[in-house]
């Protein structure tokens, strides 16, 4: 089968950290094969096409760029491989809107077997039923001078109705070694790189077999050993590494405070109707939420609440309900507000019910909370981003169908 001397990444500001931990997986096992990433299109075709593979990575809401793309380089004669949420949502058609190769699920190995010559015979590479060990890889490239937030746990075992995650990642919770993490902090630190972040979908979740239960004796050891030997700042239960509402306990709390270097852990909350966190399927309910709230208020942190509006299935009671709520918190618990509008995205539950519309009362109530510095995010950005989503699926179907 074709190897490949050079892969290139087609890189933008969404998938910086899909790309980082492939290329610290490919470089730690081939040490003649060209990495590059590049964001230019035109760029890429100066180099030449027998011996290249192209990569892409992206969000549902640049399927049309890059549907483009994709059928300029292979007018070329490139080979074009894709991964990623999208992606692993509808492979089949990603091979008909002209892919060579698609990647589903977890990627590092299986882009080592394709650089390696393997071809499966239906295009796809499944790193699904095939999930990788968080040890075997690395989360960084040293040599390329990648650096970014150490994944320390992959998967989550909820499903909720808007998320790609269970998806992607599956359900079944991985957590990188606390010795390795320590390890790749060492090399971060002797690039000066003194500030820790931690990629997972629920950080109080770290270490715990489900992924929910908090172990803050694991989280100790953790914190511990990352500040021992170098990091200057921890940040733990903030961007990238949320926090769910059910993993918040005094115990917990009290171990993350002691090492953290911010005042503040983001909640995932979403709603403040109980019916609405059904539909979602949310695994809590709003009591959960406050209860929450209380035990970081009374160790000394508020939170940043993350909410989701504009979902089409919402009456005005749902909304009027989220918004009493949202006062409520903010009097009671000093929160804040990460707002966000709903956006549809393939292979999810809530795919089909359409983009996110905000209403007036929408727009009144977010700018006040805004206008107060309570809130922020891109709920603005996110309603137009939200229509390219859907979209998206729309024309993935479409230039399947057409192909």
């Amino acid at each position: 089968m074709e190897k490949f001397r050079r892969l290139i990444f087609s890189t933008n500001k969404h998938n910086r950290y899909s790309i980082t931990p492939l290329v610290g997986a490919i470089l730690s096992k081939f040490h003649d094969i060209e990495i590059l990433e590049i964001k230019n299109l035109s760029e890429i075709t100066q180099y030449p096409v027998t011996d290249t593979a192209v990569a892409f990575s992206f969000m549902t809401f640049d399927v049309e760029n890059v549907a483009e793309e994709v059928k300029f380089l292979k007018e070329k004669g490139y080979t074009v491989i894709a991964g990623g949420p999208h992606v692993t949502a509808m492979p089949e058609d990603m091979l008909k809107m002209g892919f060579d190769y698609v990647f589903i699920g977890d990627g590092e190995e299986n882009i080592l077997e394709f650089l390696d010559g393997e071809r499966p015979e239906n295009r796809i590479f499944d790193g699904i039923s095939k999930r990788v060990n968080l040890n075997d890889f690395p989360p960084i490239c040293e040599k390329k001078r990648l650096f970014m937030p150490i994944e320390i746990t992959r998967g989550c075992p909820f499903d909720c109705g808007y998320c790609q995650t269970p998806r992607l990642a599956g359900k079944i919770v991985r957590h990188r070694s606390i010795e390795q993490i320590v390890e790749y902090e060492k090399i971060s630190v002797r690039y000066k790189k003194n500030v820790a972040r931690f990629i997972t979908p629920n950080a109080f979740g770290y270490g715990s077999k489900n992924g929910v239960t908090p172990k803050p004796e694991i989280v100790d050891e953790l914190l511990f050993k990352v500040k021992s030997v170098g990091v200057k700042e921890i940040y733990f239960g903030t961007f990238p590494s949320d926090v769910r509402p059910e993993s918040v306990t005094d115990e917990m709390v009290k171990v993350v405070k002691k090492y953290v270097d911010h005042d503040y852990v983001v909640l995932g909350a979403q709603s403040g109707s109980d019916r609405i966190l059904q539909i979602l399927r949310r695994g809590h309910n709003v009591e959960k939420i406050e209860e929450a709230l209380e035990i970081l208020a009374q160790n000394g942190f508020y939170a940043k609440v993350d909410f989701i509006f504009g979902f089409p299935f919402e009456t005005k009671e749902d909304v009027e309900i989220t918004f009493k709520f949202i006062e409520k918190i903010v009097q009671k618990y000093n929160a804040k507000i990460h707002a966000h509008t709903f956006m549809p995205l393939p292979g999810t539950p809530l795919s089909n019910v359409g983009p996110g519309v905000l209403k007036q009362y929408h727009y009144k109530f977010l700018g006040q909370l805004a206008s107060q510095g309570i809130l922020d995010g891109y709920w603005l950005k996110q309603e137009e981003l939200a229509k390219k989503a859907f979209r998206g699926i729309q024309n993935t179907r479409m230039f399947a169908s057409n192909s």
